[in-house]
């Protein structure tokens, strides 16, 4: 609310003997006390649960405040009423008391210097506690007249209760209140859509952030507030059982939150999720992070569907007046065989024949998603009601209007989320239940798995000029991650559920085969151009014999996986990775078609060049290809080899901000030649003299590379989310006897000069290196070969192991020691 009160001064403590008002600012120490024992009861005590720590709370603040107010003389012509939190009953162990002071009016100069003395009486005593509070001394005049410029106080007098004085004067407050409110409604919606849009930019969406704001994202408790206060004003329904009981969820994190920090917390972060299910796991039903994550966004995306259907159905049934009360309603106008367009939303037609026609729901969500209209929170009820199963295999027009679906690109999104939270797409789909909600095991990816799914239809949708099956490139977009949620691997059970799905929409044999073979081998592509050398022989026979001499397989996984990057997250999809993906295709395509495996591509005359040049000088060379695109740079590094010089050029390029996307080793008569794919981090390119003048005082030792780096980290690394634990993975190369690391941790600068001089101290060469940067983490692949060229056992692997991921944890370390 507002903050008009006056804090007039008080007289010495004792009894004001003209008005009676005790004249000292009282002790709230009680009060403090009681809600301290609340959150930290004695040994022996019950802890509450965060509905019954809630409901604990108001009553003590109700029998303070009230208890207060009788002592001070609020009474007739005054009413002390609560707003906010402590009025809608959901008041959080930290939250500031919203209070007003409301009176007649009446009376003499003395009357109205008695109630301000009544308020300091009131405030005093909670300010002095240290206790948040907003407050106010108004008519029920002047706080009508407030709250029709200030939305806030508008929403905020909707929540009035009563806690002490004249009950008629509260309720006489209330009443004006939403009055004024449904009088006023037409005038002010469109401020309240802007109110809430901000909001929603500022806050992003509770559902899919890794930290949500529990408060204010879209999605959140102000977003349910904003629901009660559309039926307030009559133009909506009172929110549905399934929206309280999502504020019921996210009220009892929130006082978790509370409880945890000491202090008011709305944005759950990432660290708190163990401590909430540690702490409440039995009171919000949840059994770990993920199921919380998982119920969360569940909540949340029950609560956004809720909103938008509402503030759709707000503008509708907003009142007409003048000229517009005289206007003819808007027209239907036909869009498809029983599908019509009415203000604005996609509805049945008066005479569609829901349950004569199986494929009716998916036109209908077929036409809302290519024209980008909603579909009628009306219409959807009625399709869940009364819609009839489709049998299998489904008939070809219901198979054509799902791939129209899919195929509509930005449109498909909300229309498959409108589908789900009403029960229709997973009658479609009875796998989708098993994804509903899923959280992300790693921080790369935005979604939930389903709504990943959906993401990636939305982008192979972009895709399908490219492919020879655009249909089964959106199918398999759709139901490659189908598999997750069970036990087994993902692309397994995927596998089995793909064939299944294939059969009941009705494709051919050979098409199910095709599709189920898109499930199991999704990630073969991507996997294969990170972890292998895609110029190895053996890497592209590996590709070949698993998939067969299918091109359009290979066609649909090369589409599919680019799809899967940029539906996955920002900067998962880059221009190197299309590059090294683009070239395995390439390749396997050459041995598809009968012809010879491609061999390593030679060295390039260029690169040729700088050897020799480092032969003549002994001194390090360096050049940079593609200086005008800042997107991806090909820097070549040619020097005398030795031991070190891998971490010593990756920690040169980490000091001019350059960040390693790909690292190839080669060697041309004794000279190492090692070929970067970098990208700026943030501004220009640096010039090529000076990378090669530090290169040369690192190898000298004239450049201190730990501390300079150490430096760096410590001035341009900002606080993130808390880093997720670092693990190491190892894969088996048959062909030539290496192995490949592949390490996943938080990105920091500097990482790849650490990890590969730990490597070298290990005695390991390094043939080639991949680097993935997925938002905040990083996966980085190293080609690792002994100096006998041969494996390595357990015991050396666990000791590699140790040393790496140690070097991802700690600052810049010391390069291995210069071999001449």
């Amino acid at each position: 609310m507002a903050t008009d009160a006056q804090r007039s001064g008080t007289g010495p403590s004792g009894t004001d003997a003209r008005t009676g008002i005790p004249s000292g600012h009282g002790d709230a120490s009680d009060l403090v006390r009681a809600r301290d024992a609340l959150l930290d009861p004695p040994p022996g005590a019950r802890r509450l649960g965060p509905g019954a720590l809630r409901e604990a709370f108001v009553e003590l603040h109700d029998f303070w405040l009230s208890s207060r107010a009788a002592t001070v003389g609020v009474g007739e012509g005054s009413a002390l009423v609560a707003v906010g939190a402590l009025g809608r009953r959901e008041l959080a162990p930290h939250s500031d008391l919203d209070l007003v002071l409301v009176h007649d009016g009446r009376g003499r100069r003395g009357d109205k210097e008695r109630i301000s003395r009544v308020a300091d009486a009131l405030w005093y005593p909670l300010w002095d506690a240290g206790i948040g509070l907003d407050h106010s001394v108004r008519t029920v005049g002047e706080a009508i007249e407030v709250a029709t410029t200030d939305l806030r106080v508008a929403l905020g007098l909707l929540e009035v209760r009563h806690l002490a004085g004249d009950p008629d004067l509260a309720e006489r407050l209330a009443a004006t209140a939403r009055q004024a409110w449904r009088a006023g409604i037409r005038n002010r919606f469109d401020d309240l859509l802007a109110t809430t849009a901000t909001r929603w930019e500022r806050s992003g969406e509770v559902a899919h952030r890794i930290e949500p704001d529990l408060k204010n994202g879209h999605g959140g408790l102000r977003d349910i507030q904003l629901l009660d206060a559309l039926s307030a004003a009559q133009l909506v329904d009172r929110p549905t059982v399934d929206v309280q009981d999502a504020r019921r969820l996210m009220l009892d994190l929130r006082v978790e939150l509370h409880r945890r920090a000491g202090r008011a917390r709305d944005v759950m972060q990432a660290e708190d999720a163990h401590e909430v299910v540690a702490a409440a796991a039995a009171d919000l039903g949840v059994t770990d992070r993920f199921d919380l994550a998982r119920a969360l966004s569940g909540a949340a995306r029950t609560v956004v569907f809720a909103t938008d259907t509402a503030l759709r159905s707000a503008r509708s049934a907003l009142p007409r007046r003048g000229l517009a009360a005289l206007r003819r309603p808007p027209a239907r106008r036909p869009l498809d065989d029983g599908v019509v367009e009415h203000a604005g939303e996609v509805v049945l037609a008066r005479d569609a024949q829901v349950s004569r026609d199986p494929a009716l729901v998916l036109r209908l969500a077929a036409t809302a998603a290519r024209t980008q209209l909603p579909i009628a929170a009306g219409t959807l009820h009625r399709l869940a009601d009364a819609a009839p199963e489709l049998r299998e295999p489904w008939p070809r027009a219901a198979l054509s209007e799902l791939l129209a679906l899919l195929g509509a690109g930005a449109g498909t999104v909300d229309v498959i989320e409108a589908l789900d939270r009403t029960g229709l797409w997973g009658r479609l789909f009875p796998e989708w239940g098993a994804v509903r909600d899923l959280p992300p095991r790693d921080r790369s990816h935005v979604w939930t798995v389903d709504r990943h799914l959906v993401e990636v239809t939305r982008r192979a949708a972009e895709l399908t000029t490219q492919v020879s099956r655009p249909d089964l490139l959106l199918l398999g977009a759709l139901v490659h991650d189908i598999g997750k949620g069970r036990d087994e691997d993902h692309s397994e059970v995927g596998e089995r559920l793909a064939r299944h799905i294939g059969r009941r929409l009705g494709l051919w044999p050979a098409d199910v085969e095709t599709l189920a073979a898109m499930v199991r081998h999704h990630l073969l592509l991507p996997h294969t151009a990170s972890r292998r050398d895609p110029e190895d022989p053996a890497t592209v026979e590996r590709v070949v014999e698993t998939l067969g001499t299918d091109p359009v397989l290979l066609e649909l996984l090369h589409a599919l996986a680019e799809a899967d990057s940029l539906g996955t997250g920002p900067g998962v999809w880059t221009s190197w990775r299309a590059t090294l993906m683009g070239d395995l295709v390439r390749r396997c395509r050459v041995v598809m078609s009968g012809g010879p495996v491609p061999g390593p591509s030679p060295l390039s005359d260029e690169a040729i060049a700088l050897a020799h040049a480092v032969s003549e000088s002994g001194r390090p060379e360096v050049s940079i290809a593609g200086e005008g695109d800042l997107t991806t740079i090909t820097m070549t590094v040619a020097a005398p080899d030795r031991p070190g010089l891998l971490s010593r050029a990756a920690g040169v390029l980490a000091l001019h901000s350059l960040q390693v996307h790909t690292a190839d080793l080669g060697e041309h008569d004794g000279v190492a030649v090692d070929a970067f794919t970098v990208s700026p981090r943030f501004g220009r390119l640096p010039e090529a003299s000076l990378l090669r003048e530090d290169l040369v005082r690192v190898l000298r030792g004239s450049l201190d590379l730990p501390a300079r780096l150490e430096a760096k980290e410590r001035d341009y690394d900002r606080p993130g989310p808390a880093p997720a634990p670092s693990r190491v993975v190892w894969f088996d190369d048959e062909a030539t006897g290496a192995v490949v690391l592949e390490l996943r941790t938080s990105d920091r600068i500097g990482l790849l000069h650490r990890v590969a001089a730990a490597l070298e101290e290990q005695e390991l060469d390094v043939r080639w290196a991949r680097v993935s940067t997925l938002g905040s983490s990083v996966l980085d692949a190293f080609c690792l070969e002994t100096a006998e060229h041969s494996g390595l056992d357990p015991a050396r692997r666990r000791a590699v192991e140790e040393v790496v991921l140690a070097a991802a944890a700690t600052g810049p370390s010391t390069p291995a020691p210069s071999a001449g």
